[in-house]
């Protein structure tokens, strides 16, 4: 019997409402976009959405991490409201307004590191990235950047040549931005070198000092080190627990930056603000987006102050930081950082021991992994090659939707789980049942 925690399926799908929408989809929309199942949302109240044919799904995708709050919480729409009825617009780039300087303040007093702060607003998590690297770039004086294979950063040119999680994404858009070098993330069970956990601990950093900076860019020429502290579309990786310590040491002896990509992981995603806290590193910039409004478009650069000190010109957004996602965003990070990010770790650790009770279910889970409510699961053909099961992936993921719960995957076969930070026990519960329902079938 159908509660307000649960789905609510009345008819097939996609209903004959969503089929309309789809048909005029295909006929306007870019086919870029990259559309899982045909669902066409309607409105949403807290983790539940609506589609246009009056089915209720759990959403476990929160937006793409986005809605962090929860579609449509009160307190964040009042405040959009009221804003909206005093100023929409005045460009942070030629004027001042109270909200944008609020917002900066707050961030600066958040983000870890006790060096004073400075904030640059954009609109998104890729432009946020775009910032850092120009800032690094400027600062240092420096031509080359290291990233990470199954690392994403955004789909404009800059984050582009960073972005090394799928080809596609960068088939047919060279040459990008020269001077990005991508070495292995930090992870356990992928890594092309090292097959075991004690070699891997440190495999990668000892890669970038002992081969990178020996044969390729001399560490005096590297601007930054661009970092997901947990990566996201790579498919959703924790590195070993010294990875990111050993990583900023070695960007501190060598004078290069340490950028810490949020976009997905910050906002108290994984139970902390930010999730590099996990592992008590203080970047020299961040990155955030996505769920810093509940859903309204907003990207934040956050950088110590003696690095944002480039001169008027060097860097702007017309609408980057505009009032209304700025009092949303006050909202927003306010509520988590008071009443969420308990619930975000509780959650998150319901999620992971109903997981692992299905492990021993299925020979086809490999590994569980995440923090907070940032959680991937493997859908392996073995455990013991761990080759992953993308057409696995697949199937689940269609039949948690015809069974009323949207999640996405990441990576070649992993399964992300990222609700609302204000998922309800009851919400997780009746979501896993119906993920391990579609396991079963």
């Amino acid at each position: 019997m159908a509660t307000p925690q649960t789905p609510h399926i009345i008819t097939p799908l996609p209903g004959p409402n969503a089929q309309a929408w789809l048909k005029k989809d295909e006929q306007y929309l870019s086919p870029s976009y990259t559309r899982p199942y045909p669902s066409v949302i309607e409105r949403g109240e807290g983790s539940m959405v609506w589609d246009v044919d009056g089915n209720r799904y759990i959403d476990f995708s929160a937006g793409l991490a986005v809605c962090s709050t929860g579609h449509c919480h009160p307190e964040v729409v009042r405040a959009i409201r009221e804003q909206a009825g005093k100023l929409i617009h005045m460009s942070g780039t030629d004027f001042y307004y109270p909200a944008q300087i609020e917002l900066a303040e707050l961030l600066a007093e958040i983000a870890p590191g006790d060096a004073p702060k400075r904030v640059f607003f954009s609109n998104s998590g890729t432009e946020a990235i775009e910032c850092a690297l120009k800032l690094a770039r400027y600062v240092t004086g420096r031509q080359y950047v290291i990233a990470f294979l199954g690392g994403f950063h955004g789909r404009t040119y800059g984050a582009l040549s960073l972005t090394a999680s799928k080809a596609v994404q960068r088939k047919g858009f060279g040459p990008l931005v020269p001077g990005v070098i991508h070495i292995p993330y930090g992870n356990c069970y992928r890594c092309a070198y090292h097959l075991t956990y004690p070699a891997c601990r440190y495999a990668c950093v000892s890669y970038l000092e002992d081969t990178i900076f020996k044969t390729i860019a001399p560490p005096d020429e590297v601007a930054a080190i661009v970092v997901e502290p947990i990566q996201g579309e790579g498919g959703y990786i924790v590195p070993p627990p010294e990875y990111h310590q050993a990583l900023k040491e070695v960007a501190d002896r060598n004078g290069i930056l340490c950028i810490a990509d949020e976009v997905q992981s910050g906002v108290g995603r994984t139970g902390t603000m930010f999730a590099i806290e996990h592992w008590g590193v203080a970047p020299d910039i961040i990155a955030v987006a996505k769920g810093i409004a509940s859903g309204l478009p907003l990207g934040a650069t956050i950088a110590r102050a003696d690095l944002m000190d480039w001169g008027p010109g060097a860097h702007a957004s017309t609408f980057g930081g505009n009032p209304i996602s700025c009092v949303a965003a006050l909202t927003t990070i306010r509520l988590i950082r008071d009443q969420y990010l308990d619930n975000a770790r509780l959650m998150g650790e319901r999620i992971m021991t109903r997981l692992w009770s299905m492990h021993a279910r299925f020979p086809c889970i490999g590994d569980i992994r995440g923090k907070g409510l940032m959680i991937g699961i493997d859908l392996v053909k073995s455990r013991e090659t761990r080759e992953g099961d993308h057409d696995l992936r697949e199937r689940v993921i269609i039949r948690c939707f015809e069974k009323g719960l949207l999640i996405l995957g990441c990576g070649a076969s992993t399964i992300r789980f990222m609700p609302p930070l204000v998922i309800t026990a009851a919400e997780v519960d009746a979501a896993l049942d119906i993920f391990e329902e579609a396991m079963g079938e």
